[in-house]
């Protein structure tokens, strides 16, 4: 296939700018930037002439793959600054991942048009949460053990992949809840990111892709991982000092907009509107 440069060049300048601000949404709010990434590939592999019917899975799945190294860098950023609980770490792990995988094998089989609503409806709820959800909300004083652990782990490794995200958008709010200060929550919810991603890259590279674009191994495609890893790298740790520099409550208030704003948008296209 030929390029019209006119076309390409300002396609990859719109992707390098998206993923910059996707690095900075990694740093900011503890998420891995995929409600940046996934649409943005999409609109520029779409661009550039790919129809395949499997093009959602390869958005998602470069998505994801940049997320790795998205979260890589932001844990490390927060945890310079102490902010990182490891104990919440190593112990929700385990259903995290598995829930990433059985993700991966629900996100291979269904239509872009269900997974939009998916997206939608679920961050819908997690935006509305952090915009009227009052201070005092608790479920607990600690993060839970147990069989409640054993249940809610794998639940937020399973929806953060049909959506395409980092750990952010659910481990947030959870950890919130169970009394966890905000920008503690929001540096160890970067580390649900890396748990998620990592398992569900994996999973991506062997799932077969038929007219799949040029460079792209299982589900993802190489050429726009690499502009997206370039770009968040540079940016993410600006978003994490961003973090510590804002109050918990202005954190949480740009959080809730920006994710209702996002959700929003997916509902629209999901509806055709």
């Amino acid at each position: 296939m030929t390029f019209d440069f006119q076309t390409l060049i300002p396609l990859v300048v719109l992707l390098a700018a998206a993923s910059g601000f996707a690095g900075i949404l990694a740093g900011l709010f503890g998420v891995g930037g995929g409600i940046v990434l996934v649409p943005v590939f999409f609109f520029v592999l779409n661009g550039l002439g790919f129809e395949t019917p499997m093009l959602m899975q390869v958005c998602l799945a470069t998505s994801l793959a940049s997320i790795v190294v998205t979260s890589i860098r932001s844990v490390q950023s927060h945890n310079r600054k102490g902010a990182v609980d490891w104990d919440i770490l190593r112990s929700w792990a385990p259903g995290i991942v598995a829930g990433a995988v059985i993700g991966v094998l629900i996100a291979a089989r269904l239509r872009s048009e269900v997974l939009t609503v998916i997206f939608g409806v679920l961050a819908g709820s997690v935006g509305l949460y952090l915009a009227f959800g009052k201070d005092h909300w608790r479920l607990g004083a600690k993060m839970p053990h147990g069989v409640t652990r054993l249940l809610v782990s794998p639940v937020i490794g399973f929806l953060s992949v049909l959506m395409g995200i980092g750990g952010g958008s659910f481990g947030v709010p959870l950890m919130t809840l169970y009394s966890v200060p905000m920008h503690r929550a929001v540096a160890t919810a970067a580390g649900f990111g890396l748990l998620i991603a990592a398992p569900s890259v994996l999973g991506f590279l062997f799932l077969s892709v038929e007219d799949a674009p040029p460079l792209t191994i299982g589900a993802v495609n190489l050429p726009a991982l690499i502009i997206a890893i370039s770009m968040t790298l540079v940016t993410t740790p600006w978003g994490a000092k961003m973090a510590h520099a804002l109050p918990a409550k202005t954190l949480r208030r740009i959080f809730a907009v920006f994710i209702l704003i996002v959700a929003a948008n997916m509902l629209r296209k999901a509806l055709g509107a």
